[in-house]
Parts: C-alpha cells; sequence; structure tokens
C-alpha cells in the first residue's frame, strides 16, 4: 500500500476514526515537545532527533509490504485494544500525578508519558490494521517505528544510576584484567584505575550507556528496515548490546593503554573516539544486516508468480463482523479523546501562578556577629542556583572553641522558592540524603532516628525535623532538616520512590500557590550540645515568619 492509496483510505473512513487519527497526532506532537529538551542537553539521547522521521519512514515500510498482513476483527483484538487504550490512560495519569510532583521536564515524567503514548499507538495500530479498514498492516517495521519512541526516552533515574554504576564497573574490571594480561601493572579502585604514572577514571561517559542505547536502537532499526526474514532479525537485535559493550570496552582500554604511554587523552581524542565507537558500531550492524538480507520463501513464491497473480486478492476486503470494528473505533476515539482531556488537565493544575514580589532577605535573618562565635558565609554557595531553580539562597558557618577545648561548629543554611517556581518534590530531591554522599560524605547507619522531635534552652519545642549522621574520614555531621510548604512543615519523602512521588503529588502537587522554604542546621556535635546555645535561639526565632514554629 502506498501512502496515495492509504490517504484515499482515509478519506472514505468514519469520521469517529479520523478524528481519533487527528487527536493521536496532536498526542504525538505533544510528547515530541516533552522528549525535545532531552534529545538537545542529554548527548546519550541524540538518536531522539531522527525518532520522527524514522517512525514515518517504518510506516511507509510497512504499508509496502509485499504481503501486508491484516488482523480480522476478533474479540480477543478488541480486548487487547481497550487493554492497551486502559494502559496507556493510565500511564498518562501516572505521568501528570508525576509533572505535580516533581515538574514536566523529569526523566520520570517523560519516560511514563512515552510509554503511554507506545501503548496508544499499539492500540491505533490494532484498529486501523482490522481487515474491514486496511490503512496499516499488522508488521515488524511498524511495531518497531512505534518502538522507537521508547528507546529515545529518558530512563528513569534510579534504574538510570544502577545501569552507570554497574556499566562503570564492569568496564573497569575487564580493562584491569586486559592491563595484566598485557604485563602493566594496574590496581582498581572503584571505578579509578591506578597506573604507575598516572590515573585514569571510567566516568559516566565512558561506561557504555550512550554506545548502549544507540546501538540497540540501531539494532531494532536495521531489523525492520534491512532485514526480511525472522531470524536474521533476531540476530541483528540479540548481537547490538553485546557488540556495544565489546567496541566500548577496546574504546576504553585503548584510551588506558594511551593514558599509560603518558600521552593526553582528554578533549578531542577522547570525545573523537567516543564518536568513532558509535559509528563503527552502526556501521558493522548495518553491514550484518544487509549480508543477511535474504528473501525469505514466502517472497521468493510471490517473486516467481505472474504479477496478475501476486496481490490482487489482498486489497479485497473481508467480510467481519460488524460489531467488533465499531467497538474498537468507539473505544479508540473514547480513549483518546479521555487522554487529551486528562493532559489538558493536569498542564491547567499544574501551571505556575504570578510570581509573588516580596521575598524574605535570608541572609538577614542568620546573624552576622555573635559573640564568641567566628562568623563565615559562603562565597561559592550561588554556582548552585541554576541546579536549585533559585537564587535566594543563604548559608553561614558559625565556629567557636569551647571552656573544655572543643572546636565546635554549626552551618545554617537557607534556601527560598517563590510560589509556582519550583514543585515540592523537586525541592524534595535536593536534600543531604541525595547531595551529600556526592560530595564526599557517608551517611553512618547507627541507629539514629530519622524523625527528632527539637528542643531549644528553656524547654522551648521545634517542628519534628529530618535526622541525618554523615562523616566524611573521622569528621562526623549531624544533620536536622525542615521543608515548609506554603508557611508550614510538610514530612519528608523519598523523591526517588515512585509511590512515594504519587503520594506526594496527591498531597502538595496541585497545589502550587504555596512558597517554599528549605532549612538545615548542621553541626559536629549532637543536638543534646548544642540546645543551649544562644546562637540557635536567636536563629530560630528569625526563622518563626517563615513557619518555623512549633
Amino acid at each position: 500500500m502506498t501512502f496515495a492509496s492509504g490517504i484515499s483510505i482515509f478519506q472514505k473512513l468514519p469520521l469517529l476514526l479520523r478524528i481519533s487519527l487527528v487527536m493521536l497526532l496532536c498526542l504525538l506532537g505533544g510528547n515530541i515537545a516533552l522528549l525535545w529538551p532531552h534529545w538537545r542537553t542529554n548527548p546519550d539521547l541524540s538518536h531522539g532527533f531522527f525518532v520522527p522521521i524514522l517512525f514515518f519512514l517504518l510506516l511507509r515500510e510497512g504499508m509496502q509490504q509485499p504481503r501486508p498482513r491484516y488482523l480480522p476483527a476478533h474479540w480477543l483484538k478488541t480486548l487487547a485494544t481497550l487493554g492497551l487504550l486502559t494502559g496507556g490512560l493510565l500511564a498518562i495519569l501516572a505521568g501528570g500525578l508525576y509533572s505535580a510532583a516533581v515538574g514536566w521536564s523529569h526523566s520520570l515524567v517523560v519516560f511514563t508519558m512515552t510509554a503511554g503514548g507506545c501503548m496508544l499507538l499499539c492500540a491505533t495500530l490494532l484498529v486501523l490494521s482490522d481487515t474491514r479498514w486496511r490503512l496499516v498492516p499488522f508488521c515488524w517495521p511498524v511495531l518497531v517505528g512505534i518502538g522507537l519512541w521508547l528507546l529515545c526516552a529518558p530512563i528513569p533515574p534510579g534504574t538510570y544510576s544502577r545501569l552507570i554504576v554497574a556499566l562503570q564497573l564492569m568496564v573497569t574490571e575487564h580493562v584491569i584484567t586486559a592491563l595484566h594480561l598485557l604485563g602493566i601493572i594496574a590496581t582498581q579502585q572503584g571505578n579509578i584505575i591506578e597506573l604507575a604514572t598516572t590515573q585514569v577514571g571510567i566516568e559516566e561517559a565512558c561506561s557504555g550507556v550512550r554506545s548502549l542505547i544507540s546501538c540497540v536502537f540501531a539494532g531494532f532499526f536495521f531489523s525492520a528496515s534491512l532485514v526480511r526474514q525472522t531470524w536474521a532479525r533476531v540476530l541483528i537485535i540479540g548481537l547490538s548490546a553485546p557488540l556495544a559493550l565489546v567496541m566500548n570496552f577496546l574504546r576504553s582500554l585503548t584510551l588506558t593503554l594511551m593514558a599509560n604511554a603518558e600521552m593526553d587523552i582528554t578533549g578531542t581524542l577522547h570525545d573523537v573516539t567516543g564518536f568513532a565507537v558509535l559509528g563503527i558500531t552502526a556501521a558493522l550492524l548495518s553491514g550484518l544486516a544487509i549480508l543477511l538480507d535474504r528473501p525469505g520463501p514466502e517472497a521468493l513464491a510471490d517473486s516467481e508468480k505472474p504479477s496478475s497473480e501476486a496481490a490482487p486478492a489482498r486489497d479485497k476486503p473481508a467480510r467481519t463482523p460488524r460489531l467488533f470494528p465499531k467497538l474498537d473505533s468507539l473505544g479508540l476515539a473514547s480513549g483518546l479523546g479521555l487522554t487529551c482531556l486528562l493532559v489538558l488537565g493536569f498542564i491547567l493544575l499544574t501551571r505556575a501562578p504570578e510570581e509573588s514580589a516580596q521575598q524574605p532577605d535570608l541572609l538577614e535573618l542568620l546573624p552576622s556577629r555573635a559573640a564568641g562565635w567566628q562568623v563565615n558565609a559562603n562565597p561559592k554557595l550561588y554556582q548552585f542556583s541554576g541546579v536549585l531553580q533559585t537564587e535566594n539562597l543563604a548559608e553561614r558557618t558559625y565556629r567557636k572553641r569551647t571552656e573544655d577545648g572543643r572546636d565546635l561548629q554549626i552551618t545554617i543554611y537557607l534556601a527560598y522558592w517563590e510560589p509556582g517556581s519550583t514543585s515540592v518534590s523537586q525541592v524534595a530531591m535536593h536534600t543531604p540524603d541525595a547531595c551529600w554522599p556526592g560530595a564526599g560524605w557517608t551517611l553512618v547507619e547507627d541507629g539514629t532516628r530519622p524523625r527528632e522531635a527539637l528542643r531549644l534552652a528553656g524547654d522551648q519545642s521545634l517542628p519534628t525535623a529530618e535526622a541525618r549522621h554523615f562523616k566524611n574520614g573521622n569528621y562526623p555531621q549531624y544533620v536536622w532538616f525542615w521543608h515548609l510548604y506554603g508557611g508550614r512543615p510538610i514530612a519528608y519523602e523519598d523523591p526517588r520512590s515512585p509511590v512515594r512521588l504519587l503520594k506526594q503529588a496527591w498531597q502538595h502537587g496541585f497545589s502550587r500557590n504555596g512558597s517554599q522554604c528549605f532549612i538545615r542546621v548542621s553541626s559536629n556535635y549532637p543536638w543534646e550540645t548544642l540546645k543551649d546555645e544562644p546562637l540557635l535561639n536567636e536563629v530560630f526565632e528569625n526563622l518563626r515568619p517563615l513557619g518555623l514554629d512549633a
């Protein structure tokens, strides 16, 4: 079937199906808008720019199959269509809830929305491949075209982190083994390779995740566009991931050998070898696909028939029960319509309100002088403004020598967000639990309660705080923090847990009119040592207007 004949059939479709296709195109355009920033900023997903083109190319490839396959009306197909529509709707619902919790740009939101879109595309394929409509055949190229959308979506952060760490350690271990076989002395420290004269770090970019994703993406595309036999398609897809890992290992080994030879492997050389690996891997896969491209027995049988016998029967509409196609069409229109309304509703609910003109001067809330204390502000704090999505930050560190000779340190950190400028869970993603381990601090599991009811001098109570105990080497740090929303403390939820994110979205995600403030107190001594300090009384008295009041 050609595009011209497809347009002709489209014009003959019932109005309900034509409306469904228009709604599907609108949803597809919205998904592209959601994916575009990730394609532009994440090198691991740069192949996503080609997906819209490849999708329509594979759609055309499927419509030009010599023996197109259309599905007869059946209650199982109707049930599968309704199931896919329901799954897609639920995925869009979950993505909308996540957007309320962490914002539309979060990878979990984009992945969930894209997965829902793929299910809606599959449901549409089942309807359009019906023998009554014969608009799009049910075949491998079209299915791959749908699946490519999921391969260009960002991986959820928890899965991505585990994948990165596993690949880094695997590459490091294999490079160390190869170096030992070559007689080169090397030791491993995590993802760092210690050589005699230098050290090489297997960073995220060298883990192979980029080549892995791109190679699997290419393997699926080549299996649909260059190969026609099932066994060859399975072989191409099965070889894509191992080939990517092997090529990335060879690249890492080559760079390590260059570093051992005292060559500078940073900058251009590092990037060129990365692109070369991607190019060589894609070329090997495409070459293998072309080599395996042999007509199957069905295609040979068709080629031996006279052209007058080859295909007239395929365009002859089959007699099918009228009930199931009508149910499919009605279900598709209803599902896509509900999805469009759902997405529009989430966009309206999560829109940011007008910004407030007044913001608290956080640095003024922290005493610049205190009797007996040495006071220092953090001059490098504003380098994190972009990540935190706010410039209203303040931090002061207070130090003094106590009467018994102890060096006492107290650090107070404040951050403020205007109403609607960010989501509750976006703020929660930058707590000490998430950020401190990357700076060299280790969470100490010593039975410390995760939440503490703190008191100041005079038995004055404070709102219950999240409590943590970290160490950097032998230096301890006791941490207490509060997250205020709309002038009141809220319970902390782990932003890396999808279930807890949904809970937080339900509680706070749709109420975006509240300002947010994050307050953190840290010290090298536990609270019992600090609570009688007049400095803390003064600080918390200043913080009461923000909402930190028992």
